[in-house]
């Protein structure tokens, strides 16, 4: 189980990377303006994951005291 979580919290990390790295090429290729709104929406989502997952993972293995 707590492999499964790590596993799921490195590829939520990986996603939030690479839609940022896709934003910040279409900031500097003069790209769409709704393109980098969808890919706000996307990073901002990523990262929401992320932090559930890494909440879950302190509640259910953190330490007790």
């Amino acid at each position: 189980m707590q492999t499964l979580l790590n596993i799921g919290i490195a590829l939520a990390l990986l996603f939030v990377i690479i839609v940022l790295g896709m934003g910040l090429w279409n900031m500097t290729k003069g790209g769409s303006s709704n393109t980098s709104q969808r890919l706000m929406r996307l990073r901002v989502m990523g990262q929401a994951l992320a932090i559930l997952l890494l909440l879950g993972a302190l509640f259910l293995f953190g330490g007790r005291g």
